[in-house]
């Protein structure tokens, strides 16, 4: 469901100090990989540290629960080890994070969280014994309290905080992926509407901010590996062969391989349709008040295969809106005076990583 009113979402599970004297650690979180980059404050401004990325094992985490905790301690362990990471940001699986809006009446009402708790479970499948909640204010008359719940399992809370604690690395903080990745992506001091793209390996996340809040998020099983394995199958090469083709012809009709266009076409129009559905529901749908949402100002493509040659051209075309590939750097740094050793392409693989990072150094948190 989309959210009627704008929303901050963060889970404020910790308190959150401005650190600016230490090193500041963004770690995302996935299924498949563990990324993360340092950003570092100095008198020149930000700079970016160390950054890397680790392989996680097929089945050591599943749609972000974690099914072997061992493994992620002996991959956190190592990577404390070798970067000096002491305490991180970390990003939490869309997948498990429930958002929604609820009225709360004043009257008799003691305390907002006791209210929700009450509640809780007319919105979502999970009780309130089992759910570690934030909620926010979003608005109020002299009846109704209006509040944005975001609610999480206890036991994944749970896990994700005792393999942080074997592995002896402090969490200043959970936050969604989607918050992360506008922190990074749009100017703090815009206040337009935007949908941003995350097409990541495996999956890709379809997130809507507007006035610099997540109001919308949506995860489809679908990523730059389904491409790949698509020209792997149809032209019965090994993964690398399929990988390397990929990146050189992507999208172009023009190219002495037709038959790449087609194939890669097929995976491709199933994401143009997700977000078409979602862009045309934002921009139909009404609030309670029978109020139309902010139209979204332009779609923001992010990721690790989201510079995939010729994607955002035939999503813009398609769709008649704005499309364009994100500027990881937007509010972290000016590449006309610094330029970082990231690549376009490892850049936009460390989206959420760099948004979460970034974290420390803004006044709001």
């Amino acid at each position: 469901m989309f959210s009627n009113s704008f929303t901050r979402i963060f889970l404020r599970f910790f308190p959150l100090p401005k650190i600016l004297s230490e090193p500041s650690f963004g770690l995302d979180i996935s299924d498949e990989s563990l990324k993360f980059v340092q950003l570092i404050a100095t008198k020149n401004g930000i700079r970016v540290g160390r950054y890397g990325e680790r392989d996680i094992p097929l089945g050591v985490i599943e749609s972000g629960k974690i099914k072997d905790s061992k493994k992620i301690e002996e991959i956190l362990s190592t990577l404390k080890k070798e970067e000096g990471i002491k305490s991180v940001r970390v990003s939490l699986p869309e997948e498990q994070v429930y958002l929604f809006t609820m009225k709360l009446e004043k009257s008799g009402l003691k305390e907002v969280r006791e209210g929700i708790e009450l509640a809780i479970e007319d919105h979502i499948p999970i009780s309130a014994q089992d759910a570690i909640f934030d909620y926010e204010v979003i608005g109020e008359n002299a009846q109704y309290l209006e509040v944005q719940v975001t609610a999480i399992l206890k036991n994944i809370i749970e896990n994700y905080l005792l393999i942080f604690k074997r592995s002896q690395l402090s969490v200043k903080s959970f936050e969604l992926e989607a918050q992360a990745a506008s922190r990074a992506v749009i100017k703090k001091t815009d206040m337009d509407t935007y949908m941003i793209i995350d097409f990541g390996k495996k999956r890709t996340g379809i997130f809507i901010i507007s006035r610099g809040i997540v109001v919308f998020t949506f995860t489809l099983d679908l990523g730059g590996v389904t491409l790949t394995n698509m020209i792997q199958k149809n032209f019965n090469i090994s993964f690398d062969e399929a990988e390397k083709m990929k990146e050189e012809y992507g999208l172009e009709r023009n190219t002495d391989n037709k038959e790449i266009f087609a194939v890669l076409l097929n995976s491709v129009s199933i994401l143009r349709d997700e977000i078409v559905k979602h862009f045309l529901y934002w921009h139909t749908h009404k609030d309670e008040e029978g109020r139309n949402n902010p139209p979204i100002k332009k779609i923001i493509f992010c990721g690790g295969d989201s510079n995939l040659i010729g994607l955002t051209e035939y999503i813009s075309i398609s769709m008649k809106s704005p499309v364009e590939v994100a500027n990881v750097w937007t509010n972290i740094l000016n590449t006309e005076n610094y330029i970082p050793e990231m690549s376009l392409g490892q850049s936009l693989s460390f989206t959420t990583a760099l948004g979460l990072a970034l974290g420390d150094f803004n006044e709001d948190n």
